[in-house]
């Protein structure tokens, strides 16, 4: 501990008040509590083993509040320290309350004040405070058994639901499905107990080439919210089965468009990239207008994520061109945020590696400016991927493409990589395509038209 100086005074110790006239403030709606009213009338989880009721072991106040770790706690029972709940509170000769084994590492550090107050303190004494400890302990036992009850209860409601959908058709199937996804969507215990009672196997065989669209949507619903393994992934691969997700992306809610994306992400290894039913223009046509749906944003990034993982595969490439994809795609660069931005550029780059696709690339008329903005604009990724598509279009038609990159203003921009701590690979290639922007001028009408300032000359 810590000593004091002879001499100074000392005053009377801290009595810990009873829980009689201990005054809190619980956080409910500004409501004062003294500790009587509270545990008699339960609103702090009630005393004398009433909330325990039925409980036959000691619940374990550590593993409560890890438990309850995003509940919101009365401030009373945070310690001022560490602004944890508190399990074995002490209380200083100020009044002052703290966890036991933050105040005594206080201490410890040669400290000898109160930390709330930084009052001297005249009397080095710890007082355990069992009214407040009694009352976290009853609030905390309160609100586990109440999530306890809830879980048994989410989990039970589950098991029915399954058991129900062995035996319901109909309009009644779809409200099952559909109370199933409600459940599972709101509560990851429920998840666990559908894969483990064979949920997965069972909601597959709804899916099917007579399925219809209303139970499809639920089905496809719940599944984008399991973790599945790889049988039940192979099982869902089935054409069949592929064949529904995909007439639901092209002619589904966007809520279920959205879901159809994620499930064939889900699905798909990089072996089944070129497959029939991945690689089919109704597929990529169904991606290509929800990432034209500006007004989802949701929709964009899966829709552009899992036509960045189909383009992955070589074969595809050609099909993702033929239906137009190029075009529309460099139309909603301006407008994306970072991360859709990323995967548009680089679904553009990938189409860039094939001569159909440098071909689309060129003939928009907005490839180049709209790409030249994203030049030490964003990230190193998207300078990357955006010189790679400007050195792949300028490449392949130098002398139309050059003057139009010079006029956009991408000779600055190529400067400025150049000069920056960029990595030397992007500095090589900025070098290169700032050679071939510049065949077709003198050096005087060169520099002017890059509009660059004698300190950069």
């Amino acid at each position: 501990m810590f000593s004091f100086q002879k001499g100074i005074r000392k005053m009377p110790m801290y009595q810990p008040n009873s829980h009689r006239n201990l005054r809190l403030d619980v956080g409910a709606g500004g409501q004062i509590l003294d500790l009587e009213t509270a545990i008699k009338d339960g609103i702090l989880g009630g005393g004398g083993g009433l909330v325990c009721a039925g409980v036959t072991e000691k619940l374990d106040l550590k593993k409560m509040i890890e438990e309850l770790e995003s509940i919101e706690v009365p401030s009373v029972f945070i310690c001022p320290i560490s602004l944890d709940p508190m399990q074995d509170p002490v209380t200083l000769c100020t009044g002052q309350t703290y966890e036991r084994s933050n105040i005594l590492k206080w201490f410890s550090l040669g400290h000898c004040t109160c930390p709330t107050t930084m009052q001297e303190l005249w009397d080095d004494t710890v007082t355990p405070n069992r009214t407040l400890q009694q009352l976290i302990y009853s609030w905390f036992s309160q609100k586990y058994l109440a999530m306890k009850k809830r879980s048994e209860d989410v989990l039970g409601r589950a098991t029915e639901l399954l058991d129900s959908l062995k035996k319901v058709k109909g309009q009644a199937r779809v409200q099952t499905l559909k109370e199933l996804r409600h459940v599972v969507v709101a509560h990851s215990m429920a998840k666990k107990t559908v894969m483990d009672k064979g949920g997965v196997a069972l909601i597959s065989t709804l899916l099917g080439p007579f399925t219809t669209h209303a139970v499809g949507s639920e089905v496809i619903g719940i599944l984008v919210n399991l973790d599945l393994d790889l049988p039940s992934k192979a099982n869902l691969r089935q054409p069949a089965k592929i064949s529904l997700v995909v007439d639901m992306l092209n002619e589904g809610s966007i809520e279920t468009k959205i879901n159809c994306t994620k499930l064939i992400e889900m699905l798909i290894g990089r072996k089944d990239l070129g497959s029939e039913n991945v690689s089919s223009l109704s597929l990529l046509a169904g991606l290509l207008r929800l990432v034209k749906d500006k007004r989802h944003p949701n929709g964009v990034l899966a829709g552009l994520g899992l036509l960045n993982t189909i383009c992955l595969d070589e074969s595809v490439r050609n099909s993702v061109v033929s239906i137009g994809a190029v075009p529309p795609l460099v139309e909603l660069l301006p407008g994306l945020n970072n991360e859709c931005l990323e995967l548009a550029l680089h679904i553009l780059e990938v189409l860039s590696t094939i001569p159909e696709g440098r071909l689309a690339l060129k003939d928009c008329a907005n490839t180049i400016p709209n790409v030249v903005k994203f030049l030490m604009s964003k990230s190193e990724s998207c300078t990357q991927l955006a010189l790679s598509i400007l050195w792949a279009v300028c490449n392949l038609a130098p002398e139309e493409c050059a003057a139009l990159a010079v006029e956009a203003g991408l000779a600055a921009k190529l400067l400025l990589v150049i000069q920056s701590g960029c990595n030397p690979v992007l500095k090589q290639r900025s070098v290169e395509l700032l050679k071939l922007c510049s065949l077709n001028y003198t050096a005087t009408i060169f520099i002017s038209k890059c509009k660059l300032s004698r300190t950069i000359e």
